[in-house]
């Protein structure tokens, strides 16, 4: 069994809108999640954040603290391990950019609605970043 490390981001609006992308490419392609992705051969985890979000919204972010951590099986039986970081906006316009379908600022009610990547809800929860 292989470990693949991934990143996601947790960003926030003024508003407090939270940042989701609808996925293009399996794993659970067109299901709702934050931006996030694989970490490449000698990136941080901190680049990976500012790529991945770069990649799937068009907006740059600046990665902060751990929000945690959350393991997930990959459809070849292996396991993603999926560390989750709090990130800020510093530019760009937001549009669904080449690894995502869609992309949108939401609040929490609406993502309650959006059929998400199995476990997104009940992690956020655990985490407090959802009522």
């Amino acid at each position: 069994m292989t470990r693949v490390r991934c990143v996601g981001a947790l960003v926030r609006d003024e508003q407090g809108r939270l940042l989701m992308v609808q996925r293009g490419h399996a794993p659970a392609a067109g299901t709702w999640s934050i931006p996030g992705g694989r970490v490449e051969a000698g990136e941080s985890d901190a680049e990976a954040v500012a790529r991945e979000v770069l990649e799937e919204t068009g907006l740059v972010v600046k990665p902060r603290e751990l929000v945690g951590t959350v393991e997930r099986p990959t459809p070849s039986g292996d396991v993603y391990d999926i560390f989750d970081y709090a990130a800020e906006v510093v530019s760009g316009e937001l549009a669904a950019a080449s690894d995502a379908d869609d992309a949108r600022w939401v609040v929490d009610a609406e993502l309650l609605e959006l059929p998400c990547s199995p476990g997104l809800v009940d992690t956020l929860r655990a985490w407090g970043e959802l009522p």
